[in-house]
């Protein structure tokens, strides 16, 4: 039986909290994953599977840049069976800055036979720029440095 955009959407939300799940997994061989609020260096889509679990090859290294303390996320359903929202929010201690920090994105999810076929993740670049120690790549780019 195929899982539903709302399960989908949990793994999701096992997958930001590290629960073993691998992003990639979640996605049709031909799933697209975009950044609308893409930082500088980002791509602005992956396309396919295997790219994205290259893209994620590449940058687990991030994580050790804080300390998650917990994930809470909220599902909504659209008009659209296909699609939900989601508004995941993950909080806990940044190395970088040496305090708590609170992270939220949403993404807007599309699930067709069980898996993503399309994922637009919203994330705000100047929190998530701190929070990765980027605040200069981000100001940088802003200035057209």
């Amino acid at each position: 039986m195929s899982r539903s955009p709302r399960e989908v959407a949990e793994d999701v939300r096992r997958m930001v909290a590290g629960e073993g799940v691998a992003f990639a997994d979640l996605f049709a061989p031909d799933g697209v994953l975009t950044y609308p609020f893409v930082l500088p260096g980002q791509p602005p889509e992956l396309r396919g599977r295997e790219a994205i679990r290259d893209h994620f090859a590449g940058v687990g290294r991030s994580r050790e840049l804080f300390t998650m303390e917990g994930v809470e996320a909220t599902v909504r359903a659209t008009d659209d069976p296909e699609v939900v929202v989601t508004e995941i929010t993950h909080h806990g201690w940044s190395h970088v800055t040496k305090a708590p920090y609170r992270l939220t994105a949403l993404g807007v999810i599309r699930v067709r036979d069980g898996q993503i076929v399309r994922y637009d993740d919203y994330m705000d670049p100047v929190a998530v720029a701190r929070l990765l120690g980027r605040a200069g790549d981000l100001a940088a780019a802003l200035t057209g440095a």
